[in-house]
């Protein structure tokens, strides 16, 4: 591998965004679906507006407003749904193939970070939930920053965290935006492409995609 350390996003490449919802699916009824998808696109829509505007809170703080809105939106789940919907952000499920890859990159001595617009509380917590903490440096958070991905300052942030150059560190993300604004950076990205997306940005390419975290090693 030509990298010395690859960033893993978190939400959606290594931890399943959708877990929360599939536990309280049952409770949620059949509205649960678009609930959770609706509430993942506020989630972003907030982080990428509020940096704009220069008024940003933390994602935490934002993932809980895209949760209002959801309610709002869909007033026939139960709003005592709150609390646990939350709180399951600390514990989501890692996806199938996030051990064996982390494993991989661990034996053949690169260095791996979680970088990602949650905070290190979120994340932290969420690794330790899969099990996945010790596999990995730590976690590199933007929320620092005041602003999130794809704010090019979120990309530099990366690398100085590694002591790392441009080039030497590759994104690894299942967002296709993410993607964009790492390359627009000069940060080598990688796209995992888990449910077979349309590419978009055609301007701001990957430099490989993958269907699934284990082509990572190919």
């Amino acid at each position: 591998m030509p990298f010395k350390a690859f960033a893993f996003d978190a939400y959606g490449t290594l931890f399943d965004v959708h877990a929360a919802i599939a536990r309280h699916r049952q409770a949620m009824g059949p509205e649960a679906e678009a609930f959770s998808a609706l509430w993942r696109l506020k989630q972003l829509e907030y982080s990428w507006t509020r940096s704009l505007m220069g008024r940003t809170f933390d994602f935490w703080t934002l993932t809980g407003h895209a949760l209002d809105f959801c309610f709002a939106r869909f007033p026939g789940v139960d709003p005592a749904l709150r609390g646990p919907l939350l709180d399951a952000y600390y514990n989501l499920d890692a996806f199938a193939d996030v051990r064996p890859v982390l494993e991989a990159v661990r034996a053949a001595r690169l260095r791996a970070v979680i970088f990602t617009n949650g905070t290190s509380a979120m994340a932290e917590a969420a690794a330790r939930s899969a099990g996945i903490d010790g596999l990995v440096e730590g976690v590199v958070s933007v929320e620092t920053l005041g602003a999130f991905k794809t704010v090019p300052e979120a990309y530099r942030l990366v690398h100085e965290r590694l002591e790392l150059v441009p080039g030497e560190v590759a994104l690894v993300s299942s967002n296709r935006w993410d993607v964009a604004g790492a390359t627009a950076f000069g940060m080598p990205a990688i796209w995992v492409n888990r449910t077979g997306q349309p590419d978009e940005y055609a301007d701001l390419a990957p430099v490989k995609v993958i269907a699934g975290l284990a082509g990572l090693l190919e």
